[in-house]
């Protein structure tokens, strides 16, 4: 037997079987090109070349015709879109249009229920006025009771209603601004007196009303006085 024989014979008893590419990958085909095979087109749509043979095998006038029926319906839904865009402007001008309309109401409305208070209030200075023309010797208790009284028309006819707790009332701190705690014979923590009347208007206090307290000292001094 030759060397080249043993050689061959050797070989051949590892059980190593050689390779068909020594760089392919475990796994994955072997390409004897090198490249990928992308026919696809976009993502999605159909291969480039199904499209060109599509188009090559139609006939011209029909692929045409097709283009043009596209190109129109793209013109179509452009012109669909500016107008929705237009309108939606015109939407959108109207409507802060409205806004400005309804704000100079507002303050139109403002402006003449203000006006309508100041007109019935200079009806009461002139009442005032023409109280303190009188001489000095003159009675004027009279014509200032009557302008009080026009004065406590106009408030009231604006919602305005006073606060005027009487003695012995519970406090309540949206309502009474306490002043001081005094002797007095109400219970302790309520009204003993009426300093200065509030006011309040749609359920909003205007103004709180002054009191004073009661520090209870003097309460139950009287029981049993009598007896």
């Amino acid at each position: 037997m030759s060397d080249e024989q043993a050689n061959a014979v050797d070989g051949g008893d590892d059980g190593a079987e050689p390779s068909a590419d020594p760089n392919a990958v475990e796994g994955e085909p072997s390409d004897p090109e090198g490249e990928p095979d992308d026919t696809s087109g976009d993502a999605g749509g159909p291969p480039v070349e199904e499209i060109a043979e599509r188009v090559g095998e139609e006939d011209p006038d029909a692929v045409a015709e097709e283009i043009a029926t596209l190109r129109e319906e793209v013109a179509a839904l452009e012109r669909d879109r500016d107008d929705l865009e237009s309108r939606l402007k015109r939407k959108q001008a109207e409507f802060q249009n409205y806004k400005k309309r309804q704000e100079k109401r507002r303050e139109r409305e403002q402006a003449r229920a203000t006006e309508d208070l100041v007109t019935d209030l200079l009806e009461v200075r002139d009442n005032l006025s023409r109280a303190l023309e009188q001489d000095a010797d003159a009675d004027i208790r009279e014509g200032v009771e009557a302008t009080f009284r026009s004065l406590e028309d106009v408030l009231a006819g604006e919602g305005v209603e006073p606060i005027e707790p009487d003695p012995g009332t519970e406090t309540d701190p949206e309502r009474h601004e306490v002043l001081l705690r005094v002797e007095s014979d109400e219970p302790e923590g309520t009204v003993a007196d009426l300093h200065r009347p509030g006011y309040e208007m749609a359920e909003k206090v205007l103004r709180a009303a002054q009191v004073t307290v009661s520090d209870g000292s003097d309460a139950g001094d009287g029981v049993g006085k009598d007896e």
